[in-house]
């Protein structure tokens, strides 16, 4: 069997390359847990996948960062183990736990062979419900954020990319990095870090996903055994304002003593349930997502010489994200790349795509769906996004019939509905007086 032949079986594709049925069994446990499970009994591999509904959109504005320093800090000790020892267990099997924060939500996570698995769900709710806070880790922690804040500053793609988040998501929890800033960061106590997690981190505020080499019954009786302790708390409203629209051109130039300008143009964009996000996503592929063959590579780099790399984005959210374009030129190209861009976010707005790209850009997206499902690792993520987002289980399904209906008219439709070459953000960041941005 080639390698697509066994991506496929391991993931329940069909020969064609589109998804089979993906069906994961769904419990709500007694504390409020939202439960998934995924057998798969090709590889003696377990995924134990634990999304929290809080991230770092629900940092209190004056501190930044805290959901991620929380993260952070869940497998720097608990009441029952060091961190030391965390990292030891795990090691000792071959295994692996990780958390990471994000601006929607949390995920911890632990890998594990079959024959580990009590010891997965042993280390993964330690870190989740017995978290220690110790002082000395807090103040350790921090300051490698810090660290790496301070470091972050030094380049200039994401210093662009910070100031045009900044921009469109103005008064938005949106508009602050993950780890948060110097000044947001700094003020964050131990107190904080407590105080987050006892709000935050509550049974029924979570989707604990299960995939691989395990039966529905041993899933749920660790599931029960290791997490039925955690208690039920009250939720936390959320907040649902959508990030304002940016009603004029807004343009921030940064000095840095570069030879290129780092150049981030692009505006708000949509969320993840909005029902125009598979037109979008093929609108995007070829305006400028789809790498060689897209329309800002093919004008800016191939036509014009501009550019060694150019990608337009769609990131959708809980809440209505960004769309954007980011590329580096020499600073004497600036202006003209930056109308390259524009001149091409106008076209696919007015003129109807071709038959190829469309046909081009269907056949990329759906053929390459597989390959986001390929590990127990991506469909234990994915299947906790589905499930945040409510998607459905037929996204596993349908995903390509969705993409397979979006016809040329939707196409012009949500470039003209959802790009702006009129109001939007731009973000230079270079040597401002050599390249003579006009705006």
């Amino acid at each position: 069997m080639g390698i697509l032949g066994l991506i496929a079986a391991l993931v329940g594709f069909t020969a064609s390359g589109y998804a089979a049925e993906i069906s994961p069994t769904k419990i709500t446990t007694a504390n409020g847990m939202t439960v998934l499970v995924l057998e798969q009994h090709f590889l003696p591999i377990v995924e134990i996948h634990v999304l929290i509904k809080a991230g770092s959109a629900q940092d209190p504005p004056e501190k930044a960062g805290l959901a991620n320093l929380v993260a952070s800090l869940l497998d720097e000790g608990t009441t029952t183990r060091s961190s030391k020892q965390l990292a030891e267990q795990i090691d000792f099997v071959g295994g692996s736990l990780e958390v990471k924060a994000g601006e929607d939500f949390t995920t911890a996570s632990a890998r594990i062979l079959k024959k580990d698995v009590d010891l997965g769900f042993t280390l993964l709710a330690d870190i989740l419900l017995r978290p220690a806070f110790p002082k000395q880790e807090f103040d350790r922690v921090r300051s490698q954020i810090l660290g790496e804040i301070v470091s972050d500053n030094d380049d200039p793609g994401h210093v662009a990319m910070k100031a045009f988040n900044q921009l469109v998501f103005h008064n938005h929890p949106y508009r602050w990095p993950a780890n948060g800033t110097e000044e947001t960061l700094s003020k964050a106590t131990l107190a904080d870090v407590q105080g987050f997690y006892a709000k935050e981190y509550l049974p029924n505020q979570v989707i604990l996903t299960v995939v691989g080499d395990i039966t529905m019954e041993q899933a749920t009786a660790l599931v029960q055994t290791h997490f039925g302790a955690w208690k039920k708390g009250t939720a936390q409203t959320r907040m649902v304002k959508k990030p304002g629209a940016i009603d004029k051109k807004a343009v921030r130039l940064i000095e840095k003593d570069l030879t290129q300008s780092t150049i981030v143009l692009g505006h708000g964009g949509i969320s993840r349930t909005n029902p125009d996000f598979y037109a979008v996503t093929v609108m995007n592929h070829i305006l400028g997502a789809g790498g060689f063959s897209s329309r800002l590579m093919d004008s800016i780099r191939d036509k014009q010489g501009l550019v060694y790399g150019i990608m337009s984005h769609y990131e959708a959210r809980a809440m209505p994200g960004s769309f954007w374009v980011n590329l580096q030129t020499k600073t004497e190209t600036t202006n003209q790349a930056i109308n390259g861009v524009l001149a091409e976010i106008k076209t696919i707005r007015e003129t109807p795509v071709s038959d190829q790209e469309l046909a081009e850009a269907k056949s990329f997206l759906m053929g390459s769906f597989p390959l986001r499902l390929d590990s127990t690792a991506k469909l234990a993520h994915v299947l906790a996004q589905v499930e945040f987002f409510g998607l459905g289980f037929e996204y596993f399904s349908q995903y390509p019939k969705w993409i397979e209906r979006v016809t040329k008219e939707d196409v012009q439709r949500v470039a003209k509905q959802y790009l702006d070459p009129q109001r939007y953000a731009l973000v230079v960041v270079g040597n401002i007086a050599k390249a003579k941005v006009r705006h």
